[in-house]
């Protein structure tokens, strides 16, 4: 199986949204999440799609996953779970030879794919806003930092902010092999 790689903004509080939008600008991470982001397929929820605008992010195979029953949206490959998701972007990471999958989000997204990641590319926001979304708790007895670099607000980062890549370290197997079946509410 690809490699599955989350990547996201998270606050000190670990909030990642509140009504469907981000909590802050961070033009310079949004140069570093298109180079991370770059020739692999996408898998994120219907909100998170419908934040980028409702437009697939360019030059990348975006696969929504959602829970609504024929949903359409131009530019996006449709499924009705991660799974399919999943199964979809690792037959376009074969095709295309990108070395990971990506994993946009949003919080229910994030909390189904956590135990199947491999990697997470964390920008650590120096902030603690109040939100309605949360990414999950970063267990590190499963997962260590690697690589860390930090960056002050800059013209058009209304935070500083720290980005950190992780690696699994322990707790199971990526990609749900040691995981029980899917009982996420539908």
């Amino acid at each position: 199986m690809t490699p599955i790689v989350l990547i996201a903004a998270v606050a000190a509080n670990g909030a990642i949204g509140r009504d469907n939008h981000l909590l802050w600008r961070l033009k310079s991470d949004m140069a570093h999440f298109r180079a991370a982001t770059a020739g692999l397929p996408l898998v994120m929820g219907r909100k998170t799609f419908e934040s980028f605008g409702g437009k697939p992010l360019p030059t990348r195979l975006n696969i929504v996953a959602s829970r609504q029953p024929g949903l359409s949206l131009p530019g996006a490959v449709v499924t009705g779970s991660l799974e399919a998701a999943l199964a979809i972007a690792h037959a376009e990471a074969l095709r295309s030879g990108a070395p990971e999958i990506a994993v946009l989000g949003g919080a229910d997204i994030y909390a189904q794919a956590m135990p199947r990641a491999d990697r997470l590319l964390i920008t650590h926001v120096d902030a603690e806003p109040e939100a309605d979304a949360f990414f999950p708790a970063i267990d590190p007895a499963i997962w260590t930092a690697e690589t860390g670099t930090e960056h002050p607000a800059g013209p058009g980062d209304d935070h500083p902010f720290r980005v950190v890549a992780y690696r699994r370290t322990s707790g199971g197997t990526p990609h749900g092999a040691a995981q029980g079946p899917d009982t996420s509410p539908r």
